[in-house]
């Protein structure tokens, strides 16, 4: 049954407004979003879509096409962040941004194709998608950057997920064909072409099944280590920071400040590169770049763990280019670069070692560079 369909049947009527917004693969720059940094994700064909209606008072209905005998129900005036819940606190906190702009209550109905857990930004997908059809709806006159830091904001106050602006931004703002070159102090972006296909290439996206859970503590760790160093370094964010001033500096820090801080910085340097490189076409180069930072993410951010090591160095061992994990890590997905012609041969191999440590078989899909969030009907 339809999106529209299953609203009818939920709900009764239709939806004023169906919108969608997708997921992502952060081609490089991690965890620097939060430290002001430079990303430069895309958006994948994977999408989360959000039928909206309005009501005539001020309750607010919700049901996901993935449960659809389950209905959550509050109201306008009970929203408040409280820490508790399921995928409906996303919305919720969707909706609490929004403040006084909402003015009527709603019914919405969320059919989400991004994979959960598997470092894809489900949550992004589903946080814009809703936050694009408010935005038109009550035609609240946004612009994307605004949306991006209004569903950032839901995330880090409502769900308690204390996330950059990285994931809101790509989800909004993506442009099919291209990379976006985000930096995260201002907002700016600057849309890079990402053709693998000319090239003969494709980049093979896989989800290790290791699922995580980015509230349990550990990426807000990460953050803090990095907010210290900056204030100790007496900068605004490690993005002020270059190596030579980081390694000037290295007994104003702790030893574990010290790494989180020069993962940051060299892979603010890393973003960079390979933008220079993804300009020129040099493929082998940006590959390369993929396998330092996989590096720096195992050894220095430590939030690998040994699936995603198993899946990027079986990869390395079968003619991939380079690759490395993508995400908050602890588990999810990792990203590998290839030849066409080698991806079905690499597959077989991933899953064989997989299978051999006795992990969960791995999914493998891939991508071409996708557009943004968009009205559907």
């Amino acid at each position: 049954m339809s999106l529209a369909h299953t609203f009818t049947a939920i709900f009764s009527g239709n939806p004023e407004i169906v919108c969608e917004a997708p997921g992502r693969v952060n081609l490089i720059g991690e965890h620097v979003d939060y430290c002001d940094g430079f990303v430069m994700p895309f958006a994948i064909s994977d999408r989360t879509y959000a039928a909206i209606k309005r009501r005539p008072d001020r309750k607010i209905r919700m049901s996901s096409m993935q449960r659809p005998n389950e209905i959550f129900e509050t109201s306008l005036d009970d929203l408040q962040p409280s820490g508790e819940g399921n995928w409906e606190r996303y919305i919720c906190g969707v909706i609490w941004a929004f403040g006084e702009r909402i003015t009527d209550g709603l019914e919405i109905l969320v059919d989400g194709h991004v994979a959960l857990g598997a470092g894809l930004s489900s949550s992004a997908a589903l946080e814009c998608s809703v936050a694009f059809g408010l935005d038109q709806l009550f035609e609240t006159g946004f612009s994307l950057a605004q949306l991006a830091k209004l569903a950032q904001r839901a995330e880090n106050d409502f769900v308690g997920m204390p996330c950059g602006i990285m994931d809101q931004s790509v989800s909004l703002m993506a442009q099919a064909g291209n990379a976006l070159l985000l930096d995260c102090r201002d907002l700016s972006t600057e849309q890079i072409p990402l053709d693998l296909a000319s090239a003969g290439l494709e980049l093979l996206i896989i989800d290790t099944q290791a699922h995580h859970t980015l509230v349990d503590g550990g990426y807000a760790e990460r953050r803090a280590s990095c907010e210290s160093a900056a204030e100790k370094l007496g900068i605004k964010a490690l993005r002020d920071c270059s190596i030579t001033q980081l390694e000037d500096s290295r007994n104003k820090l702790t030893e574990l400040e010290y790494m989180r801080a020069e993962h940051i910085v060299n892979d603010i340097k890393r973003v960079h590169e390979c933008v220079d490189r993804l300009k020129n076409n040099d493929f082998i180069t940006v590959g390369q770049i993929l396998t330092k930072s996989h590096a720096s993410l195992r050894d220095l951010f430590e939030i690998s763990c040994p699936e995603l090591n198993l899946a990027v160095d079986t990869a390395l061992e079968n003619n991939s280019l380079g690759g490395r994990m993508i995400g908050g890590g602890f588990g999810g997905s990792a990203i590998a670069l290839f030849k066409v012609a080698d991806i079905d041969q690499a597959k077989r191999a991933i899953a064989a070692a997989f299978k051999e440590a006795g992990y969960t078989e791995p999914r493998f899909f891939t991508s071409l560079p996708s557009a943004g969030a968009k009205v559907t009907i």
